[in-house]
């Protein structure tokens, strides 16, 4: 099973580096769309993704055209502006969950477009949204859990104790 997490112009290095750890963690492939608000050596970025850096496989792009133009499979956009819940999809392989800049989201246009692939997590009315890292986990826990985790260990061990 293929999952992919989309990051369209992220502007915060700590959540792209976040991102990374979440994408090296559960095997997602990292696509990232440019202009970025940082460079990929900024040192907020590499601490937050740790040294799972070289555990990645990921994926770079000018634009959003060039990225759609090299890739091939179900798009889903998550956005504060859907109205579909993004637990009521059912995720098939080959997969690319969407998210946009933290300060604008993704662009209406596209979203105007794929109505029926804009999926939204719920949450409070009167508050903007959740933290982009936060949003990208729920959503790929989400997806892996309906995939029934293919290739994560589910049990963990103690280190000074036998279970």
């Amino acid at each position: 099973m293929n999952l992919n997490i989309v990051m369209v112009e992220p502007q915060i290095p700590q959540n792209t580096g976040n991102v990374s750890r979440t994408c090296a963690v559960t095997g997602a492939a990292l696509h990232l769309v440019k202009p970025y608000g940082f460079t990929i050596t900024d040192r907020a970025l590499k601490r937050a993704g740790l040294d799972y850096w070289d555990k990645l496989e990921i994926y770079e792009y000018n634009s959003l055209d060039e990225f759609f133009e090299k890739t091939n499979g179900e798009y889903y956009y998550f956005t504060t502006k859907g109205k579909n819940v993004y637990s009521e999809v059912e995720y098939k392989d080959n997969v690319y969950i969407l998210f946009g800049r933290e300060d604008k989201g993704l662009p209406e246009r596209l979203l105007y477009e794929n109505k029926k692939h804009c999926v939204r997590i719920p949450m409070r009315s009167d508050l903007r949204s959740l933290n982009l890292s936060n949003a990208v986990a729920i959503a790929a826990y989400e997806i892996l859990r309906q995939w029934d985790y293919p290739d994560l260990t589910r049990e963990g061990k103690l280190t000074q104790y036998t279970w």
